[in-house]
């Protein structure tokens, strides 16, 4: 039985993939349980089966032994919503349409889903383009609508898979910021894959490094650099540089065993 305040609860869960030479272990018992309301990072290799899992929380896949418990709420709300690294907007809907989406299948009238998405489009900075088509977006800009559709559609957590790996440096810095801007007015349940351990500082709470494959849990890293972030103060501080070589010098151990393992094969 979980705690009021535990909001997914991973017991024991392995995947497996069948593949030409035999039986593959993407995930190796995993165990974890992460609170309501806490931005959750995952760091690890490539290879590792960060996406693996994010996919089975989505239900996009199914752990082959296991369980997984999220805890919802009884105000008909989505379980979760995603955030793929790549841009999943549809090029046919404009930007209050593409926002409002998920909405709509939910059969949210059209005047309060135009009303919400209106919100977190101004959150996004991106109200002059309300009703203009993604052909007309920047890279950066279908980005921001793909994190505006998922909040708008106040799911119980929110998976977000390298939400921001394509973008350049000072893109990713903005919407960065502004995902902090929005989870700090949600305080949303996130789970947040990435390969940045800047990125995973600059808006975790906490940071999971998973081992090189088959994936496991290495160690857990509390992220307690104060909120709300401005990122280009954090970067500044000392315990910033303290907590990033925490991580670093964990996570580089399982870089090289991944790439000791890529060369030998």
């Amino acid at each position: 039985m979980t705690l009021s305040n535990d909001r997914i609860v991973i017991e024991n869960v392995n995947k497996f993939f069948d593949t030409q030479q035999g039986k593959v272990t993407a995930l190796n018992n995993i165990n974890l349980t992460i609170k309501d309301g806490e931005f959750f990072c995952i760091v690890g290799p490539s290879g590792c089966g960060k996406t693996t899992l994010l996919r089975i929380l989505a239900d996009l896949e199914s752990a082959s032994t296991g369980t997984i418990t999220i805890e919802g709420s009884t105000n008909n709300r989505p379980l979760n919503s995603m955030v793929f690294q790549e841009q999943s907007i549809f090029p046919w809907m404009t930007v209050v349409e593409n926002v409002g989406y998920g909405l709509r299948m939910r059969g949210v009238p059209k005047k309060e889903r135009n009303e919400i998405a209106a919100h977190y489009i101004e959150m996004i900075g991106l109200t002059k383009f309300t009703h203009a088509y993604p052909c007309q977006l920047s890279g950066g800009m279908k980005q921001r609508v793909s994190v505006a559709r998922a909040f708008a559609n106040d799911p119980e957590i929110l998976l977000m898979d390298e939400p921001f790996g394509a973008l350049d440096e000072q893109n990713r810095i903005i919407l960065q910021q502004e995902l902090l801007q929005i989870w700090e007015a949600s305080k949303k349940t996130t789970v947040f894959i990435t390969h940045s351990i800047d990125e995973a500082l600059c808006v975790g709470d906490k940071v999971m490094i998973m081992t090189a494959h088959p994936g496991s849990i290495k160690t857990i890293v509390n992220i307690d650099l104060p909120r709300p972030r401005d990122i280009s103060e954090i970067r500044t501080t000392v315990h910033y540089n303290e907590l990033f070589q925490e991580i670093w010098l964990s996570l580089r151990e399982e870089v090289l065993k991944s790439k000791l393992r890529e060369f030998n094969n």
